[in-house]
């Protein structure tokens, strides 16, 4: 195979979906379906947040941006998948491959960081309700959203640069439906060891860390609710935190099917299966797990549609 140095190659091509050519048409339109099903129905979230004003607090503050790292998330992959399942082409340019490494870590990121502040948020309702105000004031929730977005772009700015030393051969075929970070390592010429150290360590301490919290801010509802049980007590936190602890339950569910399936050696057709269930599935059903379970986001539906009827 020829060699040739990362500046030199322009193009990869994608392994692309394990779908025969005849069921093309169907998973296109299925696909189609449930990236517009995502875009719409988190943009949704975020305009009741906007527009109703009791939901004008941190946890909704918090959600709003978990809803726009969901588009983005969806957004940085899907539309490309799409447009080669159409044209029957699958490639992707270097500067493309390069942007969706940086954009699906920044936001897989982000995603992972918001998750712990809303389970710190959720905390502080459970365990300190008297003091729920003055802990969780608008600046201390605009610094620990700033705080997630930022660490997530040094996060991913640091891969990624990583990524652009490397070399590649000519012809490559990247393994995926699009750049994951992990297939394109394994489609390069270059050693890879210190991608791979990097990735081990400080990628391994953001999932763990944020991972942690949660974890602790749970263990720490679980104690003080345990203090004086009553079912009056067990309703109102599972009313507080179910639709949270549902979404953690359902990303992280997904991040370690993903991780199993390529840590195993398994085939690569169940890898791509892993990820469509966290670039696509995950992020869809987010905004109806909180939308069903939430009285706050169903009254802000039903006014915001009484509104425009009535106007």
């Amino acid at each position: 195979m020829k060699w040739e140095n990362q500046s030199i190659v322009s193009a990869f091509s994608l392994l692309g979906l394990p779908i025969q050519p005849e069921q093309q048409g169907m998973f296109f339109a299925l696909f189609l379906g449930m990236y517009l099903t995502t875009v719409l129905a988190n943009l949704l979230i975020i305009l009741l947040i906007r527009l109703d004003s009791r939901l004008h607090t941190p946890m909704y503050f918090f959600l709003s941006h978990l809803a726009l790292s969901d588009i983005s998330l969806s957004s940085v992959t899907v539309p490309k998948m799409l447009m080669n399942m159409q044209t029957q082409h699958q490639s992707i340019t270097y500067a493309e491959c390069i942007s969706q490494v940086y954009f699906f870590i920044l936001f897989g990121c982000a995603d992972n960081f918001l998750l712990s502040v809303m389970a710190y948020d959720r905390y502080v309702a459970i365990c300190h309700p008297l003091y729920y105000t003055t802990k969780m004031k608008p600046e201390l929730c605009i610094f620990l959203v700033t705080g997630c977005w930022l660490f997530s772009c040094v996060h991913s700015l640091l891969h990624t640069i990583l990524v652009s030393k490397l070399s590649f051969c000519a012809e490559t075929i990247i393994p995926h439906f699009f750049c994951d970070l992990t297939a394109v390592l394994k489609s390069s010429c270059s050693d890879t060891s210190l991608n791979e150290l990097v990735i081990f360590t400080e990628a391994g301490l953001v999932i763990i860390v944020p991972l942690s919290g949660i974890l602790g801010s749970y263990i720490c509802m679980v104690v003080t609710i345990l203090k004086v049980l009553s079912i009056k007590r067990i309703s109102k936190a599972l009313s507080t935190c179910g639709s949270h602890l549902s979404v953690v339950s359902l990303y992280y569910g997904t991040i370690a099917s993903i991780y199993f399936v390529s840590s195993s050696g398994k085939s690569e057709d169940k890898n791509i299966i892993a990820s469509i269930m966290y670039l696509i599935v995950t992020p869809m059903l987010n905004p109806f797990i909180y939308s069903l379970r939430n009285k706050d986001i169903k009254c802000a539906f039903d006014n915001f549609i009484r509104a425009k009827v009535s106007s």
